[in-house]
């Protein structure tokens, strides 16, 4: 079927193509009698005249837009183009002189007191071919620019769609990384709960269920209420406090937050499950202080966890935060500022977004 319609539509085109060229010929067949008529009645020579001087046209013009300006024109190469066009001009100058002395010996008798005086005028035939065919050559060229810069235009917008496409895809992977581990420690601790046949188990399984939901189903979304970020933070370290037990201290500061403020979602918790990682027992304790303070649409995100530093994990990266810059860069380039520092037994990060409401555009 496909095929079909495609056959269809180059038939019509084809077919469009003939008759505005049968146009155009036609129209300067009209625009050589109107010249050559001026301030003489011998119609019989005008239309000879014309109609043998309209092939030759032709010829001429089909030459330089099918062949010189394709093969060198537009391949720049000038001096070869220069060069063909002069022997161009030559040939048609040979052949509109043979043309008005056979006209003269055929249709005249030589008898040049009855030839059309526009027509005796070497010069002004010249002059009419040329200018025929600059025209034409001159739309040929402007139509090859249109369609050049349709094409290019189509094959940026066919980059900026595969660049975006990849972009998404990037996107999504990076949330898809971000949880395994956590996962799997948390079904560890079910499954020891599940042991002990503890009453808090069903508890447990709602609070990772409810999580779960978020970062498989809100996490294809481009903006969550940040509202909603901070609820399921409170979820992820409930889970957690269940995990350490006794071993865990958290500080958990939190403005007021509107509904309507959005964000990308899960940007927030990878800092929290950071924390947990790479954090370390300080004097028996876990210690993480959460503080998440907003000005309007400016968002100030600091967390600090207790620390003992790693030689390995420093070779390895640090503190864990390249998937969250990349995740930045994606969402809030050139819009924010994150830090990182170690201070004593202390790790703090903060994450400032100057303007949650400005997005990245793709450029």
């Amino acid at each position: 079927m496909r095929n079909i319609v495609y056959m269809n539509l180059l038939r019509f085109i084809k077919t469009r193509l003939v008759w505005v060229h049968l146009l155009l010929w036609i129209a300067v067949w009209f625009f050589f009698v109107y010249f050559f008529s001026y301030n003489n009645n011998n119609i019989r020579y005008i239309l000879w005249f014309s109609s043998l001087l309209l092939p030759l046209t032709m010829g001429v013009t089909y030459f330089m837009v099918y062949f010189l300006i394709p093969r060198y024109l537009l391949a720049k190469k000038y001096w070869k183009f220069g060069l063909y066009t002069f022997y161009l001009v030559v040939f048609t100058s040979y052949e509109i002189v043979l043309l008005l002395y056979g006209c003269l010996y055929f249709l005249l008798n030589f008898d040049i007191t009855n030839m059309p005086p526009m027509s005796k005028n070497f010069t002004f035939v010249i002059v009419l071919v040329v200018l025929v065919v600059g025209f034409v050559s001159f739309a040929s060229l402007l139509n090859h620019n249109f369609k050049t810069l349709s094409k290019n235009k189509e094959l940026q917008n066919k980059i900026l769609e595969t660049q975006l496409q990849l972009k998404e895809q990037e996107l999504h992977y990076l949330k898809r990384q971000i949880h395994p581990h956590f996962l799997f420690n948390m079904l560890n601790t079910i499954y020891g709960f599940a042991l002990k046949q503890s009453i808090h188990t069903p508890e447990i399984i709602l609070k990772l269920s409810n999580l779960l939901d978020y970062i498989l189903y809100q996490v294809d979304k481009p903006r969550v209420s940040l509202k909603e970020e901070v609820l399921h933070i409170k979820e992820y370290i409930d889970l957690e406090k269940i995990r350490f037990k006794d071993t865990l201290k958290v500080i958990f500061l939190a403005d007021e937050i509107d509904e309507t403020i959005q964000i990308a979602p899960m940007l927030l918790i990878p800092f929290v499950e950071n924390a947990f990682k790479h954090g370390n027992l300080v004097e028996g304790y876990l210690q993480i202080k959460v503080v998440i303070k907003l000005m309007d649409n400016r968002l100030e995100f600091t967390i600090d966890n207790t620390y003992l530093e790693d030689e390995e994990e420093e070779k390895n990266g640090g503190i864990g935060l390249l998937n969250i810059h990349k995740r930045l860069e994606l969402n809030y380039k050139d819009n924010y500022h994150l830090t990182g520092k170690v201070e004593g037994q202390w790790y703090s990060a903060k994450l400032v977004i100057d303007d949650l409401r400005k997005v990245k555009k793709d450029e």
